[in-house]
């Protein structure tokens, strides 16, 4: 049997300990072996075989993991990264991977450089409606698409108490949902021509924007991402025309919500959404029910640990990172001067 990728986590917040660490506890390939956490020992509880470590610079300096991955606030990213590549160690960034495109340039020479491997977090590549959306695509059924729109829309018209929502660098909603959905537009259709976007602070009091409607333009089709904290009515989640027919999402892939309420990711119905909330495809000959695929984040972790263990090549690339990195960078530009930013 194969030695197992000796696992330490660097952070132990909400995504930490509720995504991060079932997600990496049970492929089969990883052993989370050490966490950081600064003030506390929170993870001795769910993990009792991990040992804590008070700083990066402490787990390093024990050289006790192979696989460092980074959970911290969005401003530690790009310094913690670039400690672990230099001390050898494989590096999993939640997303984005850095603040800065030029940030992640830096990270990526290095990654290469060592013979690293350098990924970021991207999970919702392995939500089940994008999964539904590239099987769409790869079959045709909507012929050649002209509009693609994606929401991450919520209600939460009060300011919360946390990092993102205070004046860091990388906070806001741009950078923690905008970061995910360039990332599914540019998996399905690769690098747009330019960017337009307007960004803004809808709540009253806010220091971090909490509304985004960014335009990524392809060669015959608009691809629209929006997200906002102000939405209490139901809009699609995902919405894509085609000359041949149309089809409509609405709801959230049910991982989260299944991480969020401590369910091991696992068992037969894992990821799979109840038909009721199927999307649908509206064709010429009439609407029919739409089964969505199975979201499963699990394969993330998979791969990057059959890619280290030179198993299988990367899904999730640095170039397509830095790609996500300078749209944001373009759609704040755009945002600030009211132009189309050309990339």
């Amino acid at each position: 049997m194969m030695k197992k990728i000796r696992t330490a986590l660097v952070g132990y917040g909400s995504v930490g300990e509720k995504m991060h660490g079932p997600l990496i506890s049970v492929c089969e390939d990883l052993e989370l072996v050490a966490v950081v956490e600064r003030n506390q020992e929170r993870s001795i509880e769910k993990y009792p075989q991990v040992t804590v470590f008070k700083s990066l610079e402490a787990l390093l300096e024990a050289d006790a993991a192979d696989l460092i991955v980074i959970v911290t606030p969005n401003e530690f990213h790009f310094p913690y990264a670039k400690m672990a590549l230099e001390a050898g160690k494989h590096v999993v960034v939640d997303k984005p991977v850095t603040v800065h495109s030029q940030d992640a340039r830096i990270l990526h020479q290095i990654a290469e450089e060592k013979g690293l491997v350098l990924s970021v977090f991207q999970n919702r590549r392995w939500d089940g409606d994008i999964q539904t959306i590239e099987k769409l695509l790869h079959e045709g059924t909507l012929g050649r698409i002209v509009h693609f729109e994606s929401h991450f829309d919520r209600f939460r018209p009060q300011l919360a108490d946390n990092w993102r929502e205070k004046d860091v660098p990388g906070n806001g909603i741009t950078f923690d949902l905008g970061t995910h959905l360039i990332d599914q537009t540019i998996m399905l259709f690769g690098k747009p021509k330019w960017v337009y976007a307007e960004i803004l602070k809808q709540r009253k009091g806010a220091v971090a924007d909490d509304f985004f409607d960014i335009t990524l333009m392809y060669e015959g089709m608009k691809a629209r991402l929006t997200a906002s904290v102000m939405v209490n009515a139901p809009l699609p989640k995902f919405l894509v025309l085609g000359e041949r027919g149309s089809y409509v999402k609405y709801g959230l892939d049910v991982q989260e919500k299944a991480f969020k309420s401590g369910q091991i990711p696992g068992g037969a119905n894992w990821g799979l959404e109840d038909a009721d909330s199927w999307g649908s495809l509206h064709l010429e000959n009439g609407i029919v029910s739409y089964p969505t695929e199975r979201g499963d984040y699990r394969h993330f972790y998979q791969n990057l640990a059959d890619t280290i263990l030179g198993q299988g090549s990367l899904k999730v690339k640095m170039e397509q990172a830095i790609l996500v990195l300078e749209i944001i960078e373009s759609a704040f530009l755009s945002n600030k001067e009211g132009r189309r930013i050309n990339l």
